[in-house]
């Protein structure tokens, strides 16, 4: 599947703990930034953390159950191949990253059936990162 990149800009409170997370922990290369934008490469996608204290003050606490599980909402994310997903949950849980959502299977035996697990950044902002035991079954339902 050969999709276009996406762009998601999103607000923190501290510019230079988004570079620390997004950067050393998650590994994404910086691009473009000033006094108040830093761009990061998330595995081929454009993010953009945007100094905005106010609107994180805002970030919703609400949750959806999902297999059992409170999902925060709301949350990005991606879908990773397996082993990518293995190792970037290894490297959050060597980093000391707190799970809201501890890495998982979801939905067994099912079209869903996916690996997941969610976390959020210095700035509260939740993030749910998968990788489906079948990818070609993303949108696959029952």
């Amino acid at each position: 599947m050969n999709l276009p990149p996406f762009h998601l800009a999103f607000p923190v409170h501290d510019l230079a703990a988004a570079r620390e997370f997004w950067g050393g922990v998650m590994g994404c290369t910086e691009g473009r930034s000033s006094e108040d934008w830093c761009d990061f490469d998330f595995y081929g996608h454009q993010i953009v953390a945007h100094q905005a204290p106010a609107a994180v003050a805002k970030v919703a606490g609400a949750h959806n159950e999902v297999d059992g599980h409170d999902v925060p909402v709301p949350h990005f994310g991606l879908v990773l191949a397996m082993q990518d997903w293995r190792e970037l949950a290894e490297r959050l849980r060597g980093a000391g990253v707190t799970f809201e959502i501890e890495p998982h299977i979801r939905f067994e035996g099912q079209a869903g059936e996916q690996a997941t697990m969610f976390f959020r950044d210095p700035s509260g902002n939740a993030v749910e990162i998968k990788a489906m035991a079948d990818p070609e079954r993303l949108f696959a339902r029952d």
